[in-house]
């Protein structure tokens, strides 16, 4: 049988309502991988919100869109009336 996920002890619960051909395959798998069926949902939850969290980091630009945003980094506009103004109402907020 597979180790626990983590030594931190264990506090607090879960519980879901889920179908039972649903809770089955879940089974199925936590056996096909020698893990106990709380063991295999609490790290297939874990694995699923950490690969959630890191797409929220993730900005997706298409070939066209990158090209763009590097060659605005090379070669920046210069500054127009409105972010000049906006720049002086921020140094005017935030004074170092």
């Amino acid at each position: 049988m597979a180790r626990p996920i983590s030594s931190e002890p264990r506090t607090h619960r879960l519980e879901a309502r889920i179908a039972p051909k649903t809770l089955a395959l879940i089974k199925r798998a936590a056996d096909a991988k020698g893990s106990s069926l709380s063991d295999f949902v609490v790290a297939a939850a874990r694995d699923a919100a950490a690969r959630e969290l890191e797409e929220q980091n993730i900005i997706r630009l298409s070939t066209l869109q990158q090209r763009k945003f590097v060659a605005l980094l090379l070669d920046p506009p210069k500054p127009n009336k409105a972010l000049k103004r906006a720049a002086a109402a921020h140094a005017k907020l935030i004074k170092r």
